[in-house]
This record gives C-alpha cells, sequence and structure tokens, in this order.
C-alpha cells in the first residue's frame, strides 16, 4: 500500500506551484529523515536491494547499482539521509556558489505534463557553500557516495570564474566524495561560454589545482572531480571538449545538463525560457554520450544524465558509453519507485543481451 503513495500524493502536488512542491518535498524529507526509524522505512519501501550483477566499481568507490541522483533536486544539501534511503545508489547535491543568491525571479520552475518534461530557470539559487558545509559536517557520514555540484555566482565574470570555483572547493571539500563542476545550465550568463577555448582549459586546469591543494592538506588523495556539459554542443565543440578534459587529467564527465531546445513539445509551457528536462532530453543526451565515449576511446568514466524514465532509457545511456545514470525529472513524474524499476529491469535486460555484470555493457554499442 505505501509503495503506492506516491500515486496518491502527486495529483494534490500537481495543483501546486512546482516550486513550492519541490520545497515541501525536499524539506519534508530532509525534516522526516530526522526522525528516528524513518529512513530505514523508507529504505524498506523504495530500497534498491543488493546485486552483485548491477555493482559499479568506479572513481574508487563501489556503485550498488547504476542510478543515482542529478543535481537540482536537493540543492541545499538538506535532505541527503532522505534520498539516501530511498534506493539511490550516489546523490548529487547543488549546485551551490560560493555566496548564497536568490536565483530569478519567480515563476521560475513549469510543468509541461503531456511532454513529461520540466522547464527551470532558476539561475543557480542556494544558500551558498558555507551554509551546506555547516549542515553536511552536522550530517557526518553518509549512506552513498555524495558529489557536490558546484558553480558560480551570477555576479561573478567569467574571467573571474576560476576563484568561484575554488571557493567552492575549498570550503566543501571535507564533506564531499566527488566533486562536479557545472559550466553547462544555461540560467547563469554566459556560463556555457567556459565550455569552450582556453576558458574551458584554464578553468579545468585551477579547479584540478585547487583538488591537489586541499588534499595534500587534508593529508588525501585527490577526490575525483567530474564536468557537466550541455547537450547544445555540435560535434565539433564536443571533440574540442573531450579532448581538453582528457588533456586536464579530470576524471570524467556527466553528460548533460537541461537543453535549450524545444523540439516536439505541445504544452504552452514550451515557450518558457530556460533549461528543459526530462523525456525530450532522452535521445539527444543519449547521443552526446555516444560521442564522447568514442572520442575519448572508453578511457574517461561517463555519467550518463537527461531523460531517464525506464530501464530501456538507462540502458540505452550505458550501451551508449555510460558506467552511471542519474534520475530527476522521472522522479517527478513517477515517484521514488523509479528507481527500483529501474534497477530491477536492468537485470532483465543485461540477461536479455548475455551480460553477467553491468560493466559489461557500459559502451557495448560501440563494439558491435
Amino acid at each position: 500500500m505505501l509503495k503506492r503513495l506516491y500515486k496518491w500524493v502527486k495529483p494534490l502536488f500537481f495543483k501546486m506551484d512546482p516550486e513550492d512542491a519541490h520545497h515541501l518535498v525536499v524539506d519534508g524529507m530532509g525534516a522526516a529523515s530526522r526522525i528516528p526509524g524513518v529512513p530505514a522505512l523508507l529504505s524498506g519501501i523504495w530500497g534498491v536491494s543488493e546485486s552483485p550483477e548491477l555493482a559499479v566499481d568506479l572513481l574508487g568507490f563501489q556503485f550498488r547499482h547504476p542510478v543515482g541522483l542529478a543535481a537540482g533536486l536537493d540543492k541545499n544539501a538538506k535532505a541527503v539521509r532522505g534520498f539516501g534511503s530511498i534506493g539511490l545508489s550516489f546523490l548529487e547535491v547543488g549546485t551551490v556558489t560560493p555566496k548564497g543568491q536568490p536565483g530569478n525571479d519567480r515563476p521560475r520552475l513549469f510543468r509541461l505534463p503531456p511532454d513529461e518534461a520540466l522547464v527551470n530557470r532558476m539561475g543557480f539559487n542556494n544558500e551558498g557553500a558555507d551554509a551546506m558545509a555547516e549542515r553536511l559536517a552536522r550530517l557526518g557520514k553518509h549512506k552513498v557516495p555524495l558529489a557536490v555540484n558546484i558553480g558560480k555566482n551570477k555576479a561573478t565574470p567569467n574571467e573571474d570564474a576560476a576563484s568561484d570555483y575554488r571557493a567552492c572547493l575549498a570550503k566543501l571539500y571535507p564533506y564531499g566524495d566527488l566533486f562536479v563542476v557545472n559550466i553547462s545550465s544555461p540560467n547563469t550568463p554566459d556560463l556555457r561560454a567556459l565550455q569552450h577555448g582556453d576558458e574551458l582549459r584554464d578553468l579545468l586546469a585551477a579547479v584540478k589545482d585547487e583538488m591537489e591543494t586541499q588534499s595534500a592538506a587534508h593529508g588525501e588523495l585527490p577526490k575525483p572531480i567530474l564536468v557537466k556539459l550541455a547537450p547544445d554542443n555540435d560535434e565539433a565543440q564536443l571533440s574540442y571538449m573531450a579532448q581538453a578534459i582528457l588533456e586536464s587529467g579530470i576524471s570524467g564527465i556527466i553528460a548533460t545538463n537541461t537543453t535549450i531546445g524545444r523540439e516536439g513539445l505541445t504544452h504552452a509551457n514550451k515557450t518558457e525560457t530556460g533549461g528543459l528536462s526530462g523525456r525530450p532530453l532522452t535521445k539527444r543526451s543519449t547521443e552526446v554520450i555516444r560521442s564522447l565515449y568514442r572520442m575519448t576511446e572508453g578511457r574517461l568514466p561517463i555519467v550518463g544524465s537527461g531523460g531517464i524514465f525506464t530501464a530501456q532509457d538507462a540502458y540505452d545511456k550505458i550501451r551508449a558509453g555510460a558506467s552511471l545514470v542519474e534520475v530527476y525529472t522521472s522522479l517527478i513524474y513517477k515517484g521514488p519507485g523509479v528507481v527500483k524499476e529501474i534497477a530491477t529491469g536492468l537485470k532483465r535486460l543485461l540477461r536479455q543481451d548475455g551480460f553477467t555484470r553491468i560493466t559489461q555493457a557500459v559502451g557495448a554499442d560501440h563494439r558491435r
């Protein structure tokens, strides 16, 4: 009965303003997870059983299965314990900037139900790196690997962007297991320009240098850094970025962020500006993963993100070259049960293709 809970409450959420519903879920999840016994209850309802065939050993971590949470849902790391109890194998929090900022004016989040999509122009609204550091320090050890997604403040010009990414890394280094450099949101002016030319190489060099500084200060090995790219790059741009990332020594790529494209949409909210996520992004994000895997010859781990609603969606991205995948919009439309649904379906798809482990399927489309 409790497994069907989201089907009952979803109509109520969808009658609310999307951002109000978002805050209600995240704040509620955060508050509930602090009640003794609730995380275990959540895990009992929506948790995913360990299965050797779905385990992924990557970036120094053992992921129970490939399905994690994309950035943007828990911007301020308010519900890490709660989201870590609904079956996800890793979590991304943020995007966080050095200083807290309000983001763009509301309304700035829009549902497109017939298209199973969202449009957002949030603008990196968050409480800032200090607030996140304090919250994560109180939280202590977390159940699954935690990736902290970092960005620059809106007021910071691109020529000074590296200082913002350095500041976030310096403040949050002790609390993240991995870090994600977000240079691909369409909602911060000129941010996407950091994906190209010398700006990309210089930024990656600065972030890597800061990581080495922090790891040395803490007496640890450097933690993995991934770069999140936009889906709206052509093949020439992707090739340049792939080469720059390979040469930088950065640990991996997340493909992709939201898109500014609007092809095939039916809902009236398609006219809203911002980044589009969900079902319309499924095909394009998979194409970008396939291109990046080919361009890097499979040498760079890829996390697939964008329009993953079913096990087949996830499997297509894995066969295209993704080692891990992330969900976000499908959680809004289908609820927490989508994680177990995808994990269960992946085992069936593996068997159909004659694989015994999910890692054997990574990049399989390139070996046909």
